[in-house]
């Protein structure tokens, strides 16, 4: 769901160590008391998305495990 605040510019952002060189494809998260906000690096204006923490850890658990998305 996008949520949007002035109060978002006061967060700590940080990018993924992943990142590496490449400025042009990053995304950029904060966390909050009830998960995690994501944006695009090269908008920080625009529109954030608030992922709920179980879902938050769920998805960098898949992203450790290093297996292929599952699509249902």
């Amino acid at each position: 769901m996008p949520a949007r605040s002035s109060a978002f510019h006061e967060l700590v952002w940080f990018k993924s160590s992943y990142s590496g060189a490449n400025t042009t494809e990053c995304v950029e998260c904060a966390h909050v008391p009830y998960g995690v906000l994501i944006r695009d690096s090269k908008d920080a204006d625009g529109s954030v998305v608030s992922v709920e923490a179980g879902a938050w850890r769920f998805f960098v658990a898949g992203l450790r495990r290093e297996r292929p998305a599952v699509c249902a």
